[in-house]
């Protein structure tokens, strides 16, 4: 048995098992005590400014993030602003910026060029010569050409690779009875939606050898791609939301509080912002669950994403080799997934700390 088929065969039975590398582990601060410290009231910055700043950093990461452009550049426009804080509160408020960008992201030219970039991304010049050149062609040209590529292009350029290959003798890629079974573990159990999609097609009732060859050389990777877009955005959704609601309810604990200072009716307004804080409290620790889970989440991914590279290092000579480039980049992507989901996790827990701290003042509050 070749190395290549041994690393295949042993990432199979990881994929089947649900061991490593997919299990991913806790991070390494999830049973730590809280990231945050109690210090005097004089030496904590102002709730609000914190929430501010960290509300601008969220923004400032979708700007330089690999969400789509209309995104990024709408980002940019709202950290430009001359409107400051104010601008970045527009912008991450239902039916702001944020809302309005995404919205331009459901326009057919603007689907049409996400595809083609898509194409052109994951479909390599080495399996798929001629729908890599159709579609960098469609990215230089104008918008009915890349209307053209998605309705009929892309589909007979699809057509002359195939013949090309199927003409190929001398360089057609065998496909082994364990790249199937591979191919039928990651249909059951990857990581990646879109992956497993992409796996089930590829071993339809009626599917040849050519499509599992497709499958590593080219859908494999869309379908990766696919779901770690499908993840940026779901998170940017998420935290723009989070950060929106935390501003408010920041807001009204502070008013609370302050409305506690000579109140009439003291024990109710100690109670209001005791409830005030607490509901601080509860947005970020829901927050912070999230983004533990996400992190452990990306681990997982990223430790899978070795795995795969490493199988394909070893049978660098055969099918493999068409997934090894995505398999790396892949990796990199989802560890830098997890660095930020690891961020933003001490972040949330940093501010449960500090709202717990403020509800126990309010109760003391003479």
């Amino acid at each position: 048995m070749s190395t290549g088929r041994r690393a295949a065969t042993a990432l199979t039975v990881a994929l089947l098992t649900l061991g490593t590398p997919l299990a991913g582990s806790a991070p390494a601060w999830a049973d730590a005590p809280g990231t945050a410290r109690a210090v005097a009231a004089d030496e904590t910055p102002a709730l609000s400014a914190l929430a501010a700043e960290a509300a601008r950093n969220e923004v400032l990461r979708i700007a330089k993030s690999g969400l789509p452009a209309e995104l990024r550049t709408s980002a940019w426009n709202a950290l430009r602003s001359t409107l400051g804080d104010a601008a970045i509160e527009a912008w991450l408020a239902p039916g702001g910026g944020y809302d309005l960008a995404k919205q331009r992201l459901r326009d057919t030219r603007t689907r049409n060029r996400l595809f083609c970039e898509r194409v052109a991304a994951t479909h390599t010049p080495e399996f798929s010569p001629q729908v890599n050149a159709a579609a960098r062609t469609a990215l230089k040209g104008t918008d009915p050409d890349r209307a053209a590529f998605v309705s009929t292009g892309y589909e007979r350029a699809q057509q002359r690779d195939r013949e090309v290959r199927a003409a190929d003798t001398e360089h057609q890629q065998e496909v082994a009875a364990r790249e199937r079974d591979f191919v039928a573990a990651l249909a059951a159990t990857d990581p990646g939606g879109e992956v497993r999609t992409a796996a089930q097609w590829a071993l339809r009732p009626g599917a040849t050898d050519a499509d599992v060859a497709e499958f590593f050389g080219y859908g494999w990777a869309t379908g990766a791609t696919l779901d770690l877009e499908g993840h940026r955005l779901r998170i940017a959704d998420g935290e723009t939301r989070r950060h929106h609601a935390l501003t408010l309810l920041l807001r009204k604990a502070l008013a609370a509080e302050e409305a506690l200072k000579g109140a009439a009716d003291a024990a109710k307004a100690r109670a209001e912002a005791e409830a005030a804080w607490r509901s601080v409290a509860d947005q970020a620790g829901a927050a912070y669950r999230t983004w533990a889970d996400e992190q452990t989440a990306a681990a997982a991914q990223a430790a899978h994403w070795a795995a795969v590279a490493a199988a394909a290092a070893e049978g660098a000579d055969g099918i493999w080799k068409n997934i090894a480039g995505p398999a790396g980049a892949n990796q990199q992507s989802w560890t830098q997934e997890g660095a930020s989901a690891a961020g933003s996790a001490a972040y949330w827990q940093d501010m449960l700390k500090r709202a717990e701290e403020s509800e126990e003042r309010v109760r003391e509050t003479v």
